[in-house]
């Protein structure tokens, strides 16, 4: 069977070309880039290769990379790393909408004794900007506020975030992995002092990550063991994904641009036609500013799981919003914050298109969900 993929926001097709890259470290180039003898060396140079690569990419230096194994263990590095280093600071203030790598590592903090506030979204998923300004205090140690959300691709202002964090001098962190390559990225425009981001979203592989940590942010290591990555990672380094991002993230550098243009037009035309030919359909996040390639259309009265269910059977890869929640019968949490109806919210269901989406996707889509729709319904109906 043919599949049609559209849940890149929950995974990407490796590049062929990073995985080109990617195959001599597999085999016969398996040195340890912390050895000092000279077959390791050569590796060493070849990571710190990629280094300026990913730090290009979002206009960072290279000495503010580090290597992680992927966007979870970057944000709750970030979230630790800045806790820790400033232990007279008791107060962590989130978005209500972030992904659960954030969210989750935020509610064991809470546990641990960490103050948590969590800054409401309107109806159409925009950050409430005064709340977030309000809740901040003189024992704030950190901002976390995504960068675009991966259900909605609704976009957050996080120039406006930094800027109001910045006059209490309280650094920002941004979860950018469902950003990077789908909008323009550059931390000092931004202004934020901590950046995630992942390889397998972006055309790369899985397990390997990035977190951009601004000089002279607080932060104190939360992996320790060895002296990789000036000391703020340690472990042994994984060469074939570090490579294989830098890899995707120089691409993403070149042709990244050519690539919004086609998935927006690709999205636009999908959703004109999911709304013609279902009225009581809804896309979430509609008026607001959102991700070129996102689309989170809820169907009214009608559950979610057996839709993506038959269309996976079909051929067709989508989600019910976050892939990490598949599985779960409940609204998501992101719906929920945004005052979605239960009655609609069930009904999620996002399409997230990438660099290898063609037209005949989007008509394979609208092929095979009508008929989909309606043996759903008919059979809610009963």
């Amino acid at each position: 069977m043919t599949v049609t993929y559209l849940d890149n926001n929950a995974t990407t097709r490796p590049d062929p070309r990073v995985v080109e890259v990617m195959l001599p470290l597999l085999t016969e180039l398996y040195g340890n880039p912390s050895s000092t003898h000279q077959f390791g060396s050569q590796l060493a140079a070849r990571v710190q290769d990629a280094r300026r690569q990913v730090a290009a990419l979002i206009g960072a230096r290279e000495s503010e990379i580090i290597f992680t194994s992927g966007g979870t263990e970057s944000d709750n590095t970030a979230l630790r790393g800045v806790l820790g280093a400033l232990p007279g600071k008791r107060r962590l203030v989130i978005s209500a909408v972030e992904h659960h790598a954030v969210l989750e590592c935020a509610e064991q903090i809470e546990r641990e004794g960490v103050a948590v506030t969590h800054v409401p979204v309107d109806g159409d998923g925009r950050l409430d900007l005064a709340a977030l300004e309000a809740a901040i205090s003189e024992d704030t140690a950190l901002v976390s506020v995504m960068l675009a959300n991966n259900e909605t691709g609704v976009i957050f202002p996080l120039e406006a975030v930094c800027r109001i964090a910045a006059a209490r001098r309280v650094p920002v962190h941004t979860d950018a992995v469902n950003a990077l390559g789908k909008m323009p990225i550059d931390v000092e425009k931004l202004g934020v002092s901590l950046l995630s981001l992942s390889a397998h979203k972006v055309y790369g592989p899985k397990g390997v990550g990035a977190l951009y940590l601004r000089r002279g942010t607080p932060f104190r290591p939360t992996q320790i063991g060895g002296g990789q990555e000036g000391k703020r990672r340690g472990g042994t380094l994984n060469v074939p994904g570090i490579i294989g991002l830098g890899t995707a993230c120089e691409l993403l550098r070149q042709e990244q641009e050519a690539l919004w243009p086609k998935t927006r037009r690709l999205r636009e035309r999908l959703e004109a036609a999911l709304l013609e030919r279902f009225p009581s359909a809804q896309i979430i996040g509609a008026s607001a500013e959102r991700l070129p390639n996102t689309s989170c259309v809820c169907f009214e009265g009608l559950p979610s799981e057996p839709i993506i269910v038959l269309l996976s059977e079909a051929g067709v890869c989508v989600s019910a919003g976050a892939a990490c929640s598949s599985g779960s019968l409940e609204v998501s949490h992101v719906l929920r914050a945004m005052g979605v109806p239960p009655a609609l919210g069930h009904g999620q269901v996002r399409f997230s298109l990438g660099r290898f989406n063609t037209e005949a996707d989007v008509d394979r889509v609208l092929e095979v969900l009508p008929p989909i729709i309606e043996k759903v319904r008919a059979s809610y109906a009963l």
